[in-house]
């Protein structure tokens, strides 16, 4: 006689885990990894390398020493985010600085909440702008990509795209800088190696096109409404076609120029849609999506700082708890 087993649910798995999902998400920035290998040479090896080391020893000595309890350092989330934090950095950060930003992300982002599953923000961009603030002259000079030096510290430097919008007068070079001739972090050197990802992210379902979408899509069109009214005020005051003036607004409002620029697909497709500190309905997510492209243009169009992706994504990690009690998954058989 057979015996009927009953157990609590789910009776059906996915074949999905932790560790799965978080080596997939390694495998999609493989591309961005060998563009920044190929871009800044060295000083992207050696950024990742001391990011990832660190990030993992100090998960390991935080979950053996205060946690007393077995590391679990193989699942691949402490791996992700020195992956992640490397490539929100500059190529020629001296290292004492890249492993202060690791203990930042994961001793305070990420353990100091509880670990895995507990974090508010992303522990990545938590580290990111604690070295932004802490060291704003270091994390703002960028390598140029391609200049290639004895030393990874001695590297050419040289404006981003998004400091030629903010600051340059010259719209030439800010046409330039969006084909890859200037400097920036890592991750945000090809904007093909990330849709790659993107790409792949999506075919093995690890992540849905709401977040990636409604991000990207906020962000052109914010941007396309900013950039038409203020043209028709230019026609309003002037009653001509200013050339100077209208090379001045496509260079601060132009969509593409701020959709190929910057840390705004490094953000969309890797940081924005983490599990953790993302919002768990479809429509959550788009408001969240929604959310972090409106603050990232205002920031980066009216604010201090040229970028504004990671202060975007941070304040939205901190309302997905709100976004996820009014705006709730329908439940199984309800209208």
């Amino acid at each position: 006689m057979e015996k009927m087993i009953i157990s609590p649910s789910p009776h059906i798995h996915s074949g999905d885990s932790i560790s799965k999902n978080m080596y997939g998400v390694l495998t999609a920035l493989v591309p961005t990894f060998l563009v920044s290998l190929y871009c800044f040479g060295l000083g992207a090896l050696i950024v990742t390398v001391v990011s990832v080391a660190s990030c993992v020893l100090c998960e390991y000595l935080i979950q053996k020493f205060l946690f007393k309890k077995e590391p679990a350092i193989y699942d691949g989330s402490a791996v992700l985010t020195g992956v992640l934090l490397a490539f929100n950095l500059p190529s020629n950060l001296p290292v004492w600085i890249i492993i202060i930003g690791a203990f930042v992300a994961i001793g305070i982002g990420k353990m100091s909440f509880g670990g895995l599953g507990n974090n508010i923000f992303n522990p990545a961009l938590v580290g990111r702008v604690f070295l932004l603030i802490s060291f704003p002259a270091q994390m703002t000079t960028w390598p140029v990509a391609g200049a290639f030096p004895t030393t990874y510290l001695d590297a050419q430097t040289g404006a981003t795209t998004l400091s030629l919008i903010h600051y340059a007068d010259d719209y030439a070079s800010t046409v330039i800088s969006a084909v890859g001739l200037t400097g920036g972090s890592l991750g945000e050197i090809s904007e093909i190696a990330l849709l790659l990802g993107f790409a792949y992210l999506l075919f093995r379902k690890i992540i849905t096109w709401h977040i990636p979408v409604s991000i990207l899509g906020t962000v052109a069109v914010f941007t396309g409404l900013l950039f038409a009214g203020n043209m028709l005020y230019l026609y309003s005051e002037t009653g001509t076609a200013d050339m100077q003036a209208l090379m001045n607004l496509a260079k601060i409002y132009n969509p593409l120029m701020h959709l190929t620029s910057g840390g705004l697909m490094l953000g969309a497709v890797f940081m924005a849609t983490d599990y953790v500190t993302s919002p768990m309905s479809k429509k959550g997510m788009v408001v969240y999506g929604i959310g972090i492209g409106v603050i990232t243009v205002v920031i980066r169009v009216y604010g201090a700082y040229p970028e504004g992706m990671s202060f975007a994504i941070l304040i939205m990690n901190a309302l997905t708890p709100l976004i996820n009690t009014y705006i709730k998954p329908k439940h199984f058989g309800g209208k």
